[in-house]
């Protein structure tokens, strides 16, 4: 079945999906982005992350191609003609089209929107979850703004790339003072040896991740404990456990850092009850 795509108000063959050259995403990076899990049938967290896509166009001043219901109505319907049930959808909303010129063009230019949706195995992430995942650090040179989840990635892409060329999984960016900020495409924490959650406040300096958000659902749920707070490359690599979260791995255990393995090096106990209670308390939409 081929992959079909929404693209400025039609739906299209994935081949044949394009955006204008002088789309300002293209020229710019200009515009902003939202990347929801879909697990057993269902689309994960939707209202979080709609919540979170506006105030990414607010903080841009973007304006909001159709209404909220209206967006939500053709993600549900990208899920549901790719019939992924297990996956990812993916939605981006650019200035839109105009001449090449750094203002922002005429208000009368419309922003611009695409949808995509893939399949994901969930034995392959199970499987990586069993195993956990190596990461790396490298200094955090992004711009200060990386609370607004823009199209601009290209700190992030090298940090990953450069993990990947070390024979890891991923890269932790890291302040001047050695504390650690987020992976390239996540949120870190850590399980301190007296079994504390920690992570770091998401008021600056990252990304409030929507998977983030819903974890601390799980973690009340549960009744651990937990603390919002900087936390250091030295102090993760002697934790009890490490982990990231996003929503394509969800809960994904760290068993090593910078090539020093975490506690036994093997995934841990909370982090495998987080990810296990995950489903459950998570919002569910059908599509």
């Amino acid at each position: 079945m081929s992959r079909i795509a929404y693209v400025n108000g039609r739906y299209l063959e994935h081949s044949n999906a394009v955006v204008h050259v002088e789309d300002r995403g293209y020229q710019f990076a200009d515009g902003v982005y939202e990347v929801c899990e879909i697990a057993r049938g269902f689309i994960i967290d939707v209202t979080r992350h709609l919540d979170r896509l506006e105030r990414s166009l607010s903080e841009l001043g973007i304006i909001r191609p159709m209404h909220r219901s209206a967006l939500e109505l053709i993600l549900k319907e990208v899920v549901r003609r790719n019939r992924v049930l297990n996956g990812l959808v993916y939605l981006q909303i650019t200035r839109g089209v105009a001449r090449r010129d750094h203002p922002f063009p005429k208000a009368n230019v419309r922003p611009a929107m695409v949808v995509t949706a893939k399949r994901i195995d969930p034995e392959v992430l199970s499987l990586k979850a069993g195993r956990g995942i190596k990461v790396i650090t490298v200094p955090d040179n992004r711009w200060e703004r990386v609370d607004i989840k823009t199209i601009g990635l290209l700190p992030n892409v090298l940090a990953r790339q450069k993990a990947i060329e070390e024979g890891a999984d991923d890269a932790w960016f890291v302040d001047p003072d050695g504390t650690v900020k987020e992976g390239s495409a996540s949120n870190a924490w850590i399980v301190t040896p007296q079994g504390q959650l920690v992570t770091r406040p998401a008021e600056s300096g990252i990304l409030r991740g929507v998977t983030r958000t819903t974890v601390l659902d799980v973690v009340a749920k549960l009744g651990m404990t937990f603390e919002e707070r900087p936390f250091t490359v030295e102090e993760a690599t002697n934790a009890r456990e490490a982990f990231v979260t996003s929503a394509s791995a969800v809960v994904m255990p760290v068993v090593a850092i910078n090539s020093v393995a975490v506690a036994n090096g093997h995934p841990g106990s909370v982090s495998c009850s987080l990810r296990d209670a995950f489903f459950d308390v998570a919002e569910k939409t059908q599509p």
